[in-house]
């Protein structure tokens, strides 16, 4: 019997390129390559990169280096580069890397397997495969997921209509385009199947999901049917841009349940000049206004935001206006951007650019007036009873690292526990014992630990999801 041919994956970027790398493996595997954890050795090795700001393209060009060393040095076969850094690329990354065996761009996901049989049946005349964005939402399911089982990133949407004069995002991914909730709904319950508690939803522009389909912002009916399926026990809701807040979704918010008080909002400035040169379409007031009912709306809300400071011609009395809302907003959670110059994007062209210590300056000064602010949160949740789901074990021998509902994967602090009967996937309700800057101790109550959640019994039974009814 033939030996099935190996392939490595690295993933680079952001959640929602790791949904698609995730996608590309599931098609892989149904095409029969067997994945491996190393490079060394396989037949073939995709790295699907980034492209959003320069730091990102550094590091996707760094990958793409190592792995065609690798391949002269006869460790692999053949190398293919997909995802944002290709699709922005283009034939200019291929002439620059040369002995890169396939670019993909962001829209050829779909086509990863038939163009890695090529490869590997040394079939090069055609090098390049970029797909025009999708009219219609592309489908997740079937994925060989890179995170823990008991968590993953569902993509509610794809693209972004905001065109943020600092941003290329739009021109690598394309428009809005809204997965039906229908779809979203059935890839929920398929990850569920596959173990998962926690999903986290991630979109370019989550508060907007609807809009272009529906007619109508429909990110509360979402919530709502999400709430439904069965065997997820945590909602968690990332990149909401500030406007369409309806009531019906505030209401949704506020409502428990399996949505977890926690909302990541990127504001990037609170400067009103400085808004609308980014083309943020919100002011200060608008933005406040959102805060405020926010948190008078919702128990226990942990809120975190992005900000962006160097932008081009902000001055030193608008990066102060920043600091000073730092400092009286108090989000819980809170990163903190230096402006990259993107030459293909509006921005680019504005006058007063800044030098780079300048913005590395001004970085300092926001995580140092957020420092204290996060710290005595932190601190304030000392000798709490908290839910914690647990993601694997730590170097200490007998703990484990986990996160409370105020931490998202990769961004935010983390929980060392300890305590009898903790295991890596099971949410395990804990004394918090310390808080370590930004990170916490705590112990496992024994006997504590939250069976799958199952959908709350109605009173009538009903045929369908009556909220898919069309506006």
């Amino acid at each position: 019997m033939p030996k099935s041919p190996t392939i490595a994956f690295v993933s680079l970027g952001c959640s929602k390129n790791l949904v698609d790398s995730e996608r590309m493996l599931g098609l892989l595997a149904q095409d029969g390559f067997t994945v491996g954890a190393s490079a060394d050795g396989a037949d073939l090795v995709v790295v699907n990169t980034c492209g959003f700001i320069d730091a990102a393209r550094k590091e996707s060009m760094g990958v793409i280096e190592e792995m065609l060393e690798r391949k002269r040095a006869g460790a692999v076969r053949g190398v293919i580069v997909a995802g944002c850094l290709a699709e922005r690329g283009r034939e200019e990354l291929l002439e620059q890397y040369p002995e890169v065996d396939q670019v993909v761009g962001v829209f050829g996901r779909e086509e990863i397997a038939r163009l890695a049989d090529r490869v590997l049946g040394g079939l090069n005349e055609q090098r390049t495969l970029f797909n025009p964005a999708p009219v219609q939402a592309q489908d997740d399911r079937a994925r060989l997921r890179m995170t823990p089982r008991h968590f993953a990133y569902l993509k509610v949407s794809e693209g972004c209509d905001r065109l943020c004069t600092f941003c290329a995002i739009p021109y690598m991914r394309g428009k809005h385009v809204t997965k039906p909730i229908e779809m979203v709904v059935e890839e929920a319950r398929e990850l569920a199947a596959d173990g998962v508690r926690e999903l986290i939803l991630v979109a370019q522009d989550m508060t907007y999901y609807g809009v272009d389909l529906y007619g109508r912002p429909r990110l509360a009916e979402l919530l709502s049917a999400l709430q439904e399926v069965e065997g997820i026990d945590w909602i968690r809701i990332l990149y909401c841009y500030p406007q369409f807040f309806t009531d019906p979704l505030y209401d949704v918010l506020a409502s428990g349940g399996k949505i977890i008080p926690y909302l990541d909002m990127p504001l990037q400035h609170i400067n009103n000049r400085m808004l609308k040169l980014m083309n943020r379409r919100h002011n200060r007031a608008e933005s406040e206004v959102i805060l405020d009912r926010l948190r008078a709306t919702i128990p226990g809300l942990v809120m975190r935001t992005t900000f962006i400071v160097g932008f081009p011609g902000e001055t030193d009395a608008e990066f102060e206006e920043l600091e000073r809302f730092v400092t009286d907003a108090r989000f819980e959670r809170l990163g903190v951007f230096c402006y990259s110059y993107e030459p293909d994007t509006p921005a680019a062209q504005l006058p007063g650019h800044l030098e780079q210590a300048v913005k590395d300056e001004r970085r300092e000064r926001i995580m140092a007036a957020q420092q204290p602010i996060a710290f005595a949160f932190n601190r304030a949740l000392v000798g709490r009873t908290l839910d914690v789901i647990v993601d694997g074990p730590a170097e200490r021998k007998g703990t484990f690292l986990g996160r409370t509902y105020a931490d998202a994967p990769d961004v935010d602090g983390v929980v060392l526990v300890e305590g009898a009967g903790v295991r890596p996937g099971a949410i395990v309700a804990c004394t918090i014992t310390a808080a370590n800057g930004y990170d916490f101790e705590a112990r496992a109550i024994e006997g504590r630990e939250r069976r799958r959640a199952r959908p709350k019994p109605r009173k009538k039974p009903r045929s369908g999801l009556v909220i898919l009814d069309e506006p």
